[in-house]
């Protein structure tokens, strides 16, 4: 049973553990965040599903240089002559040990926590994620103590990069240091890998004491990862045991570090009283403008997890993670969350400071399309993400009222991305002729819809794609208005965005719309031909501000995306009545990149669709009634189908719709935020 609650110190949600399959139960997974891109999460039985799960994944240069340093924990208990294990882990054919036999309730708040019995003692394992710092506590709480028990803890830690996986001949040392345990590479070598030199793990358990056993565990099996048909056995380190006799009620924690060239004043441990607290307030301060609305308090939870820090020429700005386990921040996905995620949520600083540090890193009129999983590097590779960019910027002064940073800091940006776009830019993006966005050729992936395997684009939407051109318009529609209202006195650019949208407009109705099949062409190709795929990216011309089709037409549109798109959990990027429709997504790289965009059901898209839906058929009781159905699945999904608390990125196209890609995504959650308070609130 699964269940939305209110917990001491905030919205939390919990799982009754009892009597459900252990197959049920690896399906939900948890996540922790800190504000570095490091992240702590695992499978509510605490048995790690996927090469991203662990009790410790750090960021060396944050939020990149992900390295999952502490895996897991194997638990121990020692109680009269029986031998109890808390852990649970997957080897080939078999799962042991058999821990979540003795796990009763999860449940997740400002840490996550595990309810075990064994008799008449009563355990609890939780694990916190600090703030601004590469650091977990794994905390066991042990209640009254009829017989006295003996507790072990084997740590087992990969200290690898967290795309790959460790194999035994990894060379591992450890070192006792006043300050715990420190667990670090050997010397380089010939077969050294670089992304994880210097980086050490310090472990220490106040309490308890350590035995030297160091030794590998073979084949920890992955079954999402085989799932996926990526390599899913490894190998891990386990450094020896901490063991404490226990005769009371005991609460005993492990705290996990990881730094690059540790040196001793580098690490203070820390008061788990005190971190306790402090994620308590933050939880209080992020749900507070929900306003007592129990699920929107889990939305914007949810949202604060992408919400992470990158040093930009020496100044630490805000960004957004596109998704976990596996993305950092890509600018689409930011530019379309920032609404939802940061606007909607009130946090108008960090909203500023995300537009602020792409916009600085823009070259040629563009804005970067993804930062480097490994440095700061910005790469280039989107027709659309600039242009979502200005519209995330409009958004952000229409939100927050600052037209200071708006006048002297966005609006030269916006200005050198038009222009940029009209005279022509990276990858052949230029204006045609008839004023609509052209770019790229068969060999690029430029939209969002860029699955690309062995130089293979599945959808080659190169020419004129729909939605980048409704962006287009939005663009210089936003960009006309806000030059009318403020009074500028340059006129002539005034006039001269005024004479493109007309023009644009014009072209874009008379190309895209489709009178035989009464949608909107998918994309225009170079040579005139045009591709009228039904695809849910025509869905933006109706939903983002500025609309250049007529009523009729944007019903229209709502539709058909209605009619043959719409899901449960989202709208599929191709209808099933096409022959290429894939209905599920899954096997190897190749195999799931061709689904990706070809029937994969996407949820953020629920919410340009409930906004498009609400304002061809008014926003009224009845209709935000209609609306509410549309998103009541996703809810359901936030509760706890899947990482609880959170929206993943992709659904089966076909039922049952599996959720499948990272278990938690950013735009998903944003726009599930912007559809709910659209549906919910009286404005």
């Amino acid at each position: 049973m699964l269940t939305l609650q209110k917990t001491s110190d905030n919205c939390g949600t919990s799982v009754d553990i009892t009597g459900m399959p252990i197959e049920q139960l690896l399906e939900k997974e948890w996540l922790l965040t800190n504000t570095r891109g490091g992240f702590s999460s695992s499978t509510v039985v605490g048995c790690n599903t996927r090469r991203y799960h662990g009790l410790l994944i750090g960021a060396l240069d944050p939020p990149a240089n992900r390295i999952l340093a502490l895996s897991n924990c194997l638990e121990t208990i020692y109680l009269g002559p029986g031998v109890f294990h808390l852990g649970t882990a997957e080897f080939p054919g078999k799962v042991w040990p058999e821990g979540y036999l003795r796990l009763k309730r999860f449940s997740k708040d400002n840490g996550v926590h595990f309810y075990y019995r064994l008799g008449e003692l009563e355990l609890r394992k939780s694990v916190y994620l600090l703030r601004d710092e590469d650091t977990a506590a794994i905390v066991y709480e042990f209640g009254e103590v009829a017989q006295p028990i003996d507790f072990t803890l084997h740590p087992i830690v990969g200290l690898r990069d967290f795309h790959s996986l460790q194999k035994v001949t990894a060379k591992i040392k450890i070192k006792s240091v006043a300050e715990g345990l420190l667990i670090h590479h050997d010397l380089p070598d010939s077969g050294f890998d670089k992304l994880t030199a210097g980086c050490q793990l310090l472990l220490n358990c106040p309490g308890a004491t350590f035995e030297d056993d160091s030794q590998w565990w073979y084949n920890f099996l992955y079954r999402a990862d085989k799932e996926r048909g990526q390599d899913f056995t490894e190998d891990l380190f386990v450094p020896g045991y901490f063991k404490c006799h226990i005769d009371s009620p005991t609460k005993l924690v492990l705290w996990a570090n990881l730094s690059r060239d540790y040196k001793p004043e580098m690490f203070i441990l820390p008061d788990i009283e005190q971190v306790i607290r402090q994620l308590a307030a933050h939880r209080n301060e992020i749900s507070a403008p929900a306003k007592h609305d129990k699920t929107l308090e889990v939305l914007y939870l949810a949202a604060d997890q992408f919400i992470a820090k990158r040093v930009i020429a020496n100044a630490q700005r805000t960004t957004i993670l596109a998704g976990f386990p596996w993305f950092a921040d890509w600018g689409r996905d930011a530019f379309i969350s920032l609404p939802g995620l940061l606007l909607a949520t009130r946090r108008f600083d960090e909203a500023k400071s995300v537009l602020v540090t792409f916009a600085g890193a823009a070259s040629g009129g563009m804005i970067p399309s993804r930062f480097d999983d490994y440095s700061n590097v910005a790469h280039f590779n989107s027709v659309d993400a600039s242009l979502w960019f200005i519209n995330a910027a409009f958004e952000y002064l229409k939100a927050s009222g600052d037209r200071l940073t708006f006048r002297e800091q966005l609006l030269p940006a916006v200005i050198s991305i038009i222009n940029s776009y009209q005279h022509g830019t990276l990858f052949g993006i230029h204006a045609d002729h008839d004023g609509l966005i052209t770019a790229g050729d068969g060999s690029t992936q430029l939209t969002w819809m860029d699955a690309k395997y062995e130089g293979v684009a599945f959808t080659p939407r190169y020419g004129k794609p729909v939605e980048v051109n409704a962006l287009w318009y939005n663009a210089l529609m936003l960009l006309a208005q806000y030059l009318t209202d403020t009074g500028s006195e340059d006129k002539q650019l005034l006039n001269t965005v005024r004479t493109r949208v007309d023009i644009v407009r014009k072209s874009f109705c008379r190309l895209f719309w489709n009178e035989s099949w009464g949608w909107l062409n998918d994309c225009i190709l170079p040579d005139g031909s045009f591709d009228a795929t039904l695809r849910p990216n025509q869905i933006f011309a109706v939903s983002l501000p500025f609309s250049p089709l007529s009523l009729a037409q944007q019903k229209a549109v709502v539709a058909i995306v209605e009619e043959k798109l719409l899901t449960p959990f989202g709208l599929r990027t191709l209808s099933p009545d096409d022959n290429r429709y894939c209905g599920t997504y899954t096997g190897h790289q190749s195999e799931r990149d061709r689904a990706y965009h070809q029937g994969t059901v996407w949820p953020y898209l629920i919410g340009p669709f409930v906004s498009a839906y609400l304002k061809v058929n008014g926003s009224n009781g009845k209709t935000k009634k209609a609306a509410a159905r549309f998103i009541e699945p996703l809810l359901t999904h936030l509760a706890g189908d899947g990482c609880i608390g959170n929206i993943c990125e992709i659904f089966d196209g076909d039922p049952p719709q599996r959720p499948k890609g990272c278990f938690a995504q950013a735009w998903s959650v944003a726009e599930l935020i912007q559809a709910y308070l659209l549906v919910n609130n009286p404005e």
